[in-house]
């Protein structure tokens, strides 16, 4: 039996990073312990409207209809706004053009986002513009019925196509990383490897060319963990250029925060039954990266 205010991990770490919560009336942390007798709180909602349009800070629109928006996102932007009244990300541009978005889902924060990229990786990103679209195109993401192809620039030879499918989980005393459990076991997890619950994650990697010292690659994944491609190819030995979280070598030749993944190809149907294939360019970052590589 679950005890608490939030109805899931992922709805009490979302309370935590909108900062309403509150322990012994500071702001609280995630990964912080509480001890009895500790005062926890959850502040009411803010009345700031959860998405402000803002500058659109000219982002390519890669396909619309009257349910759907394609847009290229760049980075390092952040997807969607962490708490009320927070600018600078996607959602906040893409609400400035089309207002509809902002609440065409049913977390406010994140408007009709269908998915979401990571701050340092660029390319297609679904945003719904109505309710029915939003909850037809997350039943279609979590079945498997949309096809995603990312491009990843990643340190050393993959010369055949790999398949990983090591479940993730939480690092356990990271909050900002995940972990790939191979050959998971209530052993590992209570020795500390990573926290409870590892969810099934499985990725396809094809290998397409050699740059220098490294492989640029497609990977496509079967399932939509938090960080799931960053961390297959990490934990398979070939991690991601300029991710250094996950131990990828050092790219000089982008920005701080920023690594060279992208999502570069979409397939769908459309919620009105139009058959999507869109692809994103790579934007002159990760052009000029591909240069300084070889």
């Amino acid at each position: 039996m679950r005890l608490g205010l939030a109805q899931s991990r992922r709805a009490a770490r979302e309370l935590i990073e909108s900062g309403r919560v509150r322990v012994n009336g500071r702001r609280g942390r995630k990964g912080e312990m509480v001890a009895p007798g500790d005062a926890v709180e959850i502040a009411p909602v803010a009345e700031t409207p959860a998405i402000v349009p803002a500058a659109d800070a000219g982002l390519a629109v890669l396909y619309e209809d009257s349910d759907l928006l394609i847009i290229a996102k760049p980075a390092p932007m952040a997807c969607y706004p962490l708490r009320p009244g927070e600018t600078g990300t996607v959602m906040n541009a893409v609400a400035a053009r089309f207002p509809e978005t902002a609440e065409a889902g049913p977390k406010p924060v994140e408007g009709g986002l269908i998915h979401r990229l990571d701050n340092g990786t660029s390319g297609a990103l679904m945003i719904a513009r109505n309710r029915g679209a939003h909850a037809m195109l997350r039943a279609a993401l979590k079945n498997g019925a949309i096809a995603r192809r990312y491009h990843a620039l990643v340190a050393g030879t993959i010369e055949r196509p790999l398949r990983i499918d090591a479940p993730i989980a939480h690092h356990a005393k990271n909050p900002r990383r995940m972990v790939a459990v191979h050959g998971a076991s209530p052993a590992r997890s209570a020795a500390g490897a990573y926290r409870s619950n590892p969810r099934i994650a499985l990725t396809a990697i094809t290998p397409f060319r050699r740059i220098g010292g490294f492989t640029l690659v497609e990977a496509a994944p079967a399932t939509g963990v938090r960080h799931q491609i960053r961390v297959h190819l990490a934990s398979a030995g070939f991690p991601i250029a300029g991710d250094e979280l996950y131990g990828g070598p050092q790219a000089l030749w982008l920005v701080p925060g920023r690594f060279w993944l992208h999502l570069a190809e979409l397939e769908l149907t459309a919620p009105g039954g139009a058959f999507v294939r869109v692809s994103a360019p790579y934007p002159a970052d990760l052009e000029s990266a591909l240069s300084g590589a070889a």
